[in-house]
């Protein structure tokens, strides 16, 4: 079965923003898709939470869109909407019927230009507020809630800028003023700073000039500070040990590990790795914990992938009711390091591609998806045309190749283990050379 192929047009408005078009017209919806260079790992010691706090604050009003009419403006239309952050970047985005193209446009428009003739020190207050809950609703009262943060804090020393959490310190937070905050925003959300993806239902001539009639007034920021160098050892160069006892149901223990930055083909082969562990009920860690020996409740693999220095694969599994911690931990730990002597064989090997497949294809079917991953690939890699080739890339990897990256990243000097007890207490940090 041949890989499709995305069409797209990429160029760059005089203002420097990057304007990449798909056109569909298999079905009448556009997705509008803006990606910021700008995340967690752009903040400064004393300043974090920053990129996050503006993921909420961008719906907050700008010169011409009302406190949340942006998002009722985009429902009213017909169309669904949100932002995220994370440590390398910022994105918002609309789906909406095709024919509501413009409105789109110009809301993320609006408030890229305009935000800073609306914020006030009433809704960062607010804002500020709503952050802090998000914190204690998604990691301080959500049991194991602090994984996330945690093997960060353990994979990245504290001086790299992947060592904080996206969502910042509250105490940063709390000490930002207006000032600070107004500062962070005009150094980078600007065009050139910025990539806007539109897939669907368009004319590339029409997204064209729409782009330069709404974005093309905003100027450029020519002076954005470069980040630190984020260079790191491929290995951590030890274990580390953490057990934290808090308010969970179950003993689970994860382990997590520097891996190749996105881009690397090892991180290819490492995916594939995570696909044959874990992807799925046939998969390795599956029928040994699982299904056949029934130590853990579940598992998993996976990786998140980074451009700064070193990405990340993390996994767990959530401990049986009366078996060890200790137990689990081992049988999970062999079946990493029996991938890394032991080469797949050719079934393990066509299913870990054919569920790959099935992910990469199942997420190009969508006009949100193409969009963010144009906007993903390039402002992370400078290469849109990743769309059409990480797929043949997948399919590419030997099991040679993913007998070689477990080998190199699934070392005991550079794994981070993190065990979960259901105990009050305050946790207990222990490093093994």
């Amino acid at each position: 079965m041949p890989v499709p192929v995305v069409e797209f047009s990429d160029e760059r408005l005089p203002n420097g923003l990057r304007l990449i078009v798909a056109e569909d017209h298999l079905a009448p919806v556009v997705a509008v898709n803006l990606w910021y260079d700008v995340g967690s790992k752009h903040e400064v010691p004393g300043k974090t939470g920053f990129a996050h706090l503006f993921e909420h604050v961008m719906f907050q009003g700008s010169a011409h869109v009302g406190k949340a009419e942006h998002m009722a403006l985009v429902q009213g239309a017909g169309g669904t909407l949100n932002g995220t952050t994370w440590l390398d970047r910022t994105n918002y985005f609309e789906t909406l019927p095709s024919h509501q193209l413009e409105l789109a446009i110009w809301l993320e428009a609006d408030r890229m230009g305009t935000l800073l003739e609306a914020l006030s020190q009433e809704n960062l207050d607010n804002q500020r507020e709503v952050v802090k809950n998000e914190k204690r609703w998604s990691y301080d009262n959500r049991p194991y809630g602090t994984w996330n943060e945690k093997i960060l804090g353990h994979l990245f020393p504290e001086e790299h800028p992947y060592h904080h959490p996206t969502i910042g310190s509250m105490e940063d937070l709390d000490a930002a003023s207006l000032d600070d905050v107004k500062a962070f925003f005009a150094t980078y959300y600007a065009p050139n700073n910025a990539v806007l993806s539109v897939a669907g239902d368009c004319d590339r001539a029409t997204v064209r000039a729409l782009a330069e009639k709404y974005f093309g007034p905003i100027p450029a920021n020519p002076d954005i500070p470069p980040l630190p160098d984020m260079s790191l050892p491929a290995i951590i160069g030890t274990e580390i040990r953490e057990t934290v006892e808090d308010r969970v149901p179950l003993p689970r223990v994860y382990v997590g590990f520097r891996a190749p930055v996105f881009g690397d083909r090892r991180l290819d082969a490492l995916d594939l790795a995570a696909q044959l562990l874990a992807g799925g009920k046939g998969s390795r860690l599956h029928r040994r914990l699982v299904r056949d020996e029934r130590l853990a409740q579940d598992v998993a693999v996976f990786t998140l992938p980074f451009i700064g220095g070193a990405s990340v694969c993390i996994g767990w599994a959530t401990v049986r009711p009366g078996v060890e911690i200790a137990t689990v931990e081992a049988a999970y730990l062999e079946e990493l390091e029996k991938l890394a002597s032991e080469v797949p064989t050719a079934d393990e090997l066509a299913r870990a591609k054919a569920l790959t497949e099935a992910d990469e294809l199942g997420a190009l079917a969508r006009v949100e998806e193409r969009a963010d991953r144009l906007s993903m690939y390039a402002t992370l890699c400078d290469d849109p045309g990743l769309i059409n080739t990480l797929l043949p890339r997948y399919l590419s990897v030997t099991a040679e190749q993913i007998s070689d990256a477990a080998r190199d990243v699934f070392r005991a000097d550079n794994r981070v283990v993190l065990t979960y007890v259901p105990q009050a207490g305050t946790a207990t940090t222990e490093e093994a050379a």
